[in-house]
């Protein structure tokens, strides 16, 4: 057990403090000292957090003197300023090798190696950092932690009710009053207005040790019964779908309640000495830290649902109850949370909710999907939302431009209601065209389909007026999955997909992991670029076994039925011959056993890789279609990576060197009487669109949303006028004119909505 009299001795000399007659400079001085004789630390600091991001070092036992008002860092700058950005603490036994240290000269810190800094947090904002180190290599105990975390906990006070205002640089404290853009990434689509409802899941436990270890053991227990009954509760709501990822992701959710592992280590806790509440505190604490170490994405997301659920269970312990009771939630909410599980969005009042911020997640985040059976806008990876943001600050949340206005100025106001009220009758527009048959003016017929990978997008096929799926990205059912999906489950979820399409066509595009796609229970080694390796058809014809079960899964769930399987990230012509034959001795064990076998099959290749434009007449001969997938295939031959914001818009997708590129792909495709599809991000903007068009693309897949505003381009085209202009223009070598610049000047003579 351990010894808790030290961190008590030094809060009862911090309240003896903060109750004394000092001025603001003169008190935070006599804390740090407090504190760093306290906890034996040669030095103890505190930076608090300016209005423009910037944390400024405000006192400080150990360091310079002349350094406080002066040291500064930004946030995510350093130690400091990643604890301040992460809102978590960092304990190293040797702070100067950690790749955030910053050197701050000024400070005279670069003899210190010991360093532990928690954040100052008030209702989950940050608002500064405070920092103990040590000459001697050494890593801080889990109860100078706690008592450090504690001791925040008194200055996050001395910061929220302004007394530090007087030491603080005119115009410089922080001000939630002022208008913040904060730009992430979109996550959802969608706008909504409404007034930030900050998610606070965390609950300080005060009550440590417990006096009598049976009673706390049945606390947990009935605690635990509780908390089970009210998942159950939540998954049996008329207002939760019955079928979808969103509903596997909750099943799993309850299946965490009832791990015996978590609850053998709560009561060995309690055996321990510890109450109950530290019990679950405890263990949520070792867990995140374990978690947090790793780098799968999967594994990470899977600690956002234990922290919902020991903080639910700790509700649960103290009675604590619903963070925001429906008779006090807003009309019109924006829910801002650093990180959520994915049960938690489901305890506010779904009517009322316009909106979800993130500072963490990604796009495929089991709250994300959650929000999205839900119908509502997320924008992710919105640093310093959660510290700048107040429960009822007014909030426009951006899903299209992934941006988040927080306190917006009126006339930004205004602006994004007339947005919602334009994309509101644009939206009725584009529904009227939902049954109008897509042709240009001079009679081109065009078909619009649409990506999907999520049951939770198959209602869009009608709503859109899509013709079918162009890409069905199967590889999602298996990254939210905690286990490999058995075949009997892959065949469940194919034939519910069919289902759900009603008869139009559905193009499966076979497994693609690994790179940025990863998934919990299939390890894949480090690669050091893992974009050009071991991933998508590479790996399937490594782990034919893996392949086998899809492909059989899609032709059992297809029986009688159409099926339209693509390959993603072919390289060479050699693979899809490998595909067929593993395709063909399924077909051959099905016929055998006496199962029913699809209607019709047609076997496409996605042309992503650069490689197949010197094989296009062998790739055609190969397939029944061929399906551009635009990203890759531009970040391959650009030597551009997506993700990177110094090099992502240094090349345009309208140049001539890549329209050339593909008008030769759809060439190919007349000269073979081959099917050429594009599915990439091009097909969802109605200008890159026009021009692909333009070069002879006649079947494009999008997102759901965009069939829409592409539908309504082409319907006031002429493309007999406006192919020849582009075409010429592409074969001039010495032109200056732009593409672009052709296409937007067409647009604007021929009045066509872009």
């Amino acid at each position: 057990m351990r010894d808790l009299s030290g961190p008590r001795v030094l809060l009862k000399r911090l309240r003896e403090l903060m109750a004394e007659p000092l001025e603001p400079q003169e008190r935070l001085d006599r804390i740090v000292r407090q504190i760093a004789q306290n906890m034996v630390a040669e030095v103890c600091s505190v930076y608090v957090l300016r209005s423009d991001g910037v944390l400024e070092l405000y006192a400080t036992e150990g360091l310079n003197k002349d350094a406080v008002h002066l040291a500064q860092l930004q946030m995510g700058q350093g130690l400091v300023g990643t604890i301040a950005a992460s809102a978590r603490p960092l304990n190293l036994s040797d702070a100067q090798s950690h790749p955030a240290f910053t050197y701050l000269p000024e400070t005279g810190e670069e003899v210190y190696h010991s360093f532990l800094g928690v954040p100052i947090l008030r209702t989950g904002r940050s608002l500064g950092v405070l920092v103990v180190q040590n000459k001697a290599s050494r890593t801080y105990r889990d109860d100078e932690v706690e008592a450090l975390e504690t001791t925040a906990m008194v200055l996050a006070e001395m910061v929220a009710t302004g007394e530090l205002k007087k030491i603080t640089r005119p115009g410089l404290e922080l001000d939630l009053s002022r208008p913040v853009t904060i730009e992430g990434s979109g996550f959802n689509e969608g706008v909504g207005l409404g007034y930030v409802v900050l998610h606070e899941p965390r609950i300080v436990v005060t009550n440590l040790l417990n006096d009598d270890t049976d009673k706390e053991l049945s606390r947990l227990g009935e605690s635990l019964g509780s908390l089970r009954i009210s998942i159950d509760d939540m998954l049996s709501r008329r207002d939760v779908s019955m079928e979808g990822e969103h509903r596997a992701v909750l099943e799993a959710y309850r299946m965490f309640a009832h791990d015996r592992g978590w609850v053998r280590k709560l009561e060995e806790a309690i055996r321990n000495g510890l109450t109950a509440e530290a019990a679950v505190e405890r263990v949520q604490s070792e867990t995140k830290a374990r978690m947090m170490r790793l780098t799968d994405p999967y594994l990470r997301e899977r600690m956002h649902d234990f922290d919902d659920l020991a903080n639910r269970l700790l509700r649960q312990l103290t009675g604590y109850g619903a963070r925001v009771s429906d008779k006090d939630f807003p009309v019109d909410a924006v829910v801002v949370a650093r990180a959520m599980g994915a049960a938690e969005l489901l305890d506010y009042p779904r009517e009322n909710i316009r909106g979800l911020v993130l500072e963490d997640g990604a796009v495929t985040s089991h709250v994300v999907i959650v929000a999205r059976a839900m119908g509502i806008p997320v924008v992710g990876q919105a640093a310093g939302a959660v510290a700048l943001a107040e429960n009822g600050d007014a909030m426009i949340i951006d899903g299209d431009d992934a941006k988040v206005h927080l306190r917006p100025m009126a006339d930004l106001q205004r602006a994004y209601e007339e947005k919602v009220r334009l994309r509101a009758r644009r939206q009725e527009q584009f529904r009227a065209l939902r049954g109008v048959e897509p042709i240009t003016r001079d009679g081109s017929r065009i078909k619009l389909q649409m990506n999907a990978g999520l049951m939770v997008d198959l209602p869009q096929l009608d709503e859109s007026g899509a013709e079918g799926i162009g890409l069905f990205r199967t590889e999602l059912q298996f990254m939210i999955a905690s286990t490999m999906p058995r075949m009997e489950e892959q065949e469940a979820f194919y034939r519910n997909v069919l289902k759900q399409a009603a008869g139009k066509p559905v193009t499966f595009r076979t497994l693609d992991i690994g790179g940025d796609k990863v998934v919990p229970y299939f390890r894949a080694a480090e690669e050091e670029n893992p974009a050009l390796g071991w991933r998508a058809i590479r790996l399937s014809l490594d782990r034919p076994g893996l392949l086998r079960t899809q492909l059989r899964a899609m032709l059992r769930a297809s029986a009688g039925q159409e099926l339209r399987i693509m390959l993603p990230m072919v390289t060479e012509v050699f693979e899809l011959k490998a595909v067929r034959e593993l395709l063909q001795k399924e077909i051959q064990r099905q016929s055998k056993v006496g199962e029913q076998l699809p209607r019709k099959l047609q076997f496409g290749a996605m042309l992503e890789v650069p490689a197949l434009l010197y094989q296009l007449d062998e790739l055609m001969s190969e397939v029944d279609f061929v399906s551009v997938g635009s990203n890759d295939l531009f970040q391959f031959t650009m030597a551009v990576d997506r993700g990177n914001s110094r090099v992502s818009d240094r090349f345009d997708v309208l140049s001539r060197p890549f329209l050339r590129m593909l008008r030769d792909i759809v060439r190919a495709g007349e000269r073979n009487t081959t099917s050429v599809t594009l599915c990439g991000e091009m097909a969802s903007k109605p200008l890159s669109a026009l021009a692909l068009l333009a070069i002879g693309f006649r079947s494009l897949s999008m997102s759901p949303t965009a069939v829409g505003p592409v539908k309504a381009m082409l319907l006031a085209t002429d493309l007999a006028r406006l192919s020849p202009e582009l075409n010429a223009l592409l074969d001039d070598t010495k032109g200056t004119r732009t593409p672009r610049e052709l296409l937007k000047a067409f647009a604007a003579e021929n009045e066509i909505p872009l």
